[in-house]
């Protein structure tokens, strides 16, 4: 029996761990893929205060995770499928089996969304990514293309060109949603071009992904580069994600998947709190994703110490 059971070991999970630890209750932090989340799989965390200069996303989760296991945390590898209730008692029931705790901080993330277009699911891994800090370096003298128009697509559209011949960023719309300074920094990257008002239209290939199609999408018209005559081909895409929230769907208030928490980050369960990206509000960064697990760990405190 553990005092709290923290699923997701991202910006929000470890900060919980980190205070829950020196609160100095039993800890269990479940995670079932990379530590870090998907600050794990940034370049670079800038606006993160106090982070020290040229670190990756990789280096402060693992210096955070550290952090938890100092303040006696553990850290599992497990993939949570549902919470169950037995009274006061939370078990969470995992593909490692089943853990039991009083309280549970449910910090999950997203997950990169998918476009859905012909070829996407064939070629993932095969010349379509989701992380260009995970794959760029296989993609050396490319032929990129970035899809998506927000700091995430403008960021790592600039990262890329360390290892492109040529990054295209692809846009829905006639202008970017990023941040000024990305905008900036991407118009004035000679291997940067744009596709405005157009979309990711079709994959073709055969075991590696050999042909990219771009639809205009006022005009209809289509253009396609194939690697015989551009070279080698990679796709990035960077539209969105989605809470990775499906296990406590029906256990919790919920809005699109996202979780509804109070100021406390209790959710309409009592004992089960939300930190992080899953939680619905407007800004999700790793400094508020932090700040909320904080906040989950420091209430999961008080109410152990009212029902004890």
């Amino acid at each position: 029996m553990y005092d709290v059971i923290i699923i997701g070991a991202g910006p929000a999970g470890l900060s919980a761990g980190i205070y829950a630890g020196r609160g100095k209750l039993k800890t269990l932090i479940l995670e079932y893929g990379m530590e870090g989340g998907q600050m794990g799989q940034t370049l670079e965390v800038a606006n993160y205060p106090g982070v020290i200069e040229g670190e990756t996303g990789m280096d402060l989760a693992l210096r955070m995770s550290k952090q938890a296991k100092s303040f006696g945390a553990e850290i599992k590898m497990a993939e949570a499928k549902s919470i169950r209730l037995e009274g006061s008692k939370k078990i969470v029931e995992t593909d490692q089996g089943n853990f039991e705790s009083k309280a549970v901080i449910v910090a999950t993330g997203t997950k990169s969304r998918k476009l859905g277009v012909p070829g996407e699911e064939e070629y993932a891994g095969r010349g379509v990514s989701y992380c260009a800090t995970c794959d760029g370096p296989f993609y050396s003298g490319a032929e990129i293309f970035v899809i998506g128009g927000g700091d995430a697509a403008v960021e790592e559209a600039i990262y890329l060109t360390r290892f492109a011949k040529k990054v295209h960023i692809v846009h829905r719309r006639d202008e970017l949603r990023a941040e000024a300074y990305l905008e900036e920094m991407a118009k004035n990257n000679e291997k940067i071009d744009f596709f405005w008002s157009s979309e990711l239209a079709e994959l073709k290939g055969s075991q590696m992904l050999e042909e990219v199609s771009i639809r205009n999408k006022k005009t209809g018209e289509v253009q396609s580069f194939h690697k015989d005559e551009v070279g080698p081909l990679g796709v990035f895409i960077y539209v969105g994600n989605d809470p990775q929230t499906a296990f406590v769907s029906e256990l919790v208030e919920n809005e699109k998947g996202y979780i509804v928490t109070d100021s406390n980050q209790e959710t309409s369960v009592k004992g089960i709190y939300a930190a992080g990206d899953i939680c619905k509000k407007k800004v999700r960064q790793v400094i508020n994703s932090a700040s909320e697990g904080a906040i989950a760990a420091i209430s999961a405190i008080e109410y152990l110490e009212r029902n004890e």
